[in-house]
């Protein structure tokens, strides 16, 4: 009899074969392991996960179904609420969510809720699966800026409901940030992201690629001149941030966002794509959430030792426990409560190094973290080739600047109601990191699946 209390392991890599690898770090479970996992749930009447769950996918509901095996029926059952399950599968932070809120949890390991999601979502893609069909059409045309988590869901969402509904997305590729910002070894786009994709797609929504709001076209003028009748802007933040310190500028310098868009949108990773990048022999990630665990973990790849710079400690870093466990298995060099004073160029205009000092946290700061305070005296230098800033990304102001009437806040991100996603302009509706500045694909998600509603209830609103 297995352990209840524990969770039923996950087969991975070899720790040691994937850091030179682009293939998928965990393997997820098979059948036979996702039913033993079901098994631990205990079907709770109040589902505390369903309320830890950014779009309320009824957990117990389909993990009911995965314990007597049909994997079809929990299929549709997730279908119902999210239309992205197998990359939420593998990228949402369960741990602070439905799993977080798990009460068999309490006295031992959480339900591995996120890994049954993906079992779940890849076997029915496997077995040609496909969510429900939608509404018939109700005459009413929708238009949403950007092909990523909130988009798509915000998409799916209105054309379940029988809308006519169109996605512009800048890139030549739709997904967003699932294409361009998370790795392949952690969420492989042909085989996931570009399946999940296509059933939206099959929904019927149509995705125009290399459409850029503000330059192909306008807000204003897809309502006043191309008949939609709402819009939705879920076009996320990709402007990247930097420190402002000496030497920024210098070649051998990206912020994470051009680094993993190179690697991952545009293939720099692989022989047969023409796709320059600076692998790096000795490269510096600055910054300590996801995207720099990304960042890290690709470099290694590419053959550099890499390090990790980040100026708290480890109980502080913001990136997932899973992330950060992958890395140090796979050789990431953490130099934690160390801050960067300037990075050190040689004469012709490349990256030689960065000048840090060691750091201390005193007491907390406005966001909760306790506050880092130098080390006076402590300065000391580190040799590097390359250097990476993952200091987080603030939305572009292309759209909001060139829509009239559309209010934003001073860090540009357009201002929405929470609840409803609506905007200062009639008829616009706003969700995901557009809104919020960066954030998590589920909470984008959670964003466009609460503006479809909003939409909805102002075009039904109009009818009357």
């Amino acid at each position: 009899m297995a352990d209840v209390l524990k969770k039923v392991p996950v087969r991975e890599q070899d720790p040691k074969v994937r850091a030179a690898n682009f293939n998928e770090v965990c393997l997820g479970y098979n059948k036979e392991e996702a039913v033993e996992e079901a098994q631990r749930c205990i079907g709770c009447k109040n589902a505390k996960c369903v309320q830890g769950c950014p779009v309320s996918i009824n957990i117990p509901g389909f993990i009911a179904q995965v314990k007597e095996g049909k994997i079809e029926e929990a299929y549709q059952v997730i279908s119902e609420a999210s239309a992205l399950p197998a990359i939420c599968g593998r990228v949402c932070p369960q741990e602070s969510q439905c799993e977080g809120k798990c009460i068999r949890g309490i006295k031992g390991e959480p339900v591995s809720i996120g890994k049954l999601e993906r079992f779940v979502a890849d076997w029915a893609r496997e077995n040609g699966i496909k969510p429900p069909a939608p509404a018939q059409k109700n005459g009413h045309k929708v238009a949403v800026i950007g092909s990523g988590p909130s988009g798509l869901t915000c998409a799916g969402d209105l054309a379940k409901l029988g809308y006519d509904v169109t996605i512009f997305e800048a890139l030549h590729k739709a997904g967003g940030v699932l294409v361009y910002g998370i790795p392949e070894f952690r969420l492989p786009k042909d085989e996931v992201v570009e399946k999940e994709v296509e059933n939206v797609k099959s929904l019927g929504v149509k995705i125009e690629t290399n459409v850029v709001i503000g330059k192909s076209t306008t807000v204003d003028a897809l309502m006043e001149e191309e008949g939609f009748e709402a819009v939705f802007i879920g076009s996320g933040a990709g402007l990247p941030m930097f420190m402002g310190i000496p030497g920024e500028n210098a070649n051998g310098v990206f912020s994470a966002n051009e680094y993993l868009t190179r690697n991952n949108l545009m293939k720099a990773f692989r022989d047969d794509y023409d796709t320059p990048i600076a692998k790096g022999k000795k490269v510096a990630v600055v910054g300590g959430g996801n995207v720099a665990m990304d960042a890290a973990r690709t470099a290694l790849r590419l053959g550099a030792e890499v390090h990790i710079v980040y100026r708290r400690s480890e109980a502080e870093l913001p990136a997932r426990v899973e992330e950060v466990h992958h890395a140090k298995e796979e050789g990431i060099i953490f130099d934690l409560l160390t801050n960067p004073k300037e990075i050190l160029v040689d004469d012709n205009g490349w990256v030689k190094g960065m000048r840090c000092i060691r750091m201390e946290l005193g007491e907390p700061d406005a966001s909760g973290r306790r506050r880092p305070i130098e080390i006076p005296g402590s300065e000391f230098e580190l040799e590097l080739d390359t250097v990476i800033m993952a200091l987080g990304t603030s939305p572009n102001p292309l759209i909001s600047s060139t829509t009239i009437g559309l209010d934003t806040n001073k860090r540009k991100c357009i201002i929405a109601d929470e609840e409803t996603g609506k905007t200062s302009k009639e008829g616009v509706y706003a969700g995901g990191d557009a809104v919020t500045g960066a954030a998590t694909v589920i909470l984008a998600m959670g964003a466009g699946k609460a503006a479809a509603k909003g939409i909805h209830e102002f075009l039904s609103q109009k009818e009357k």
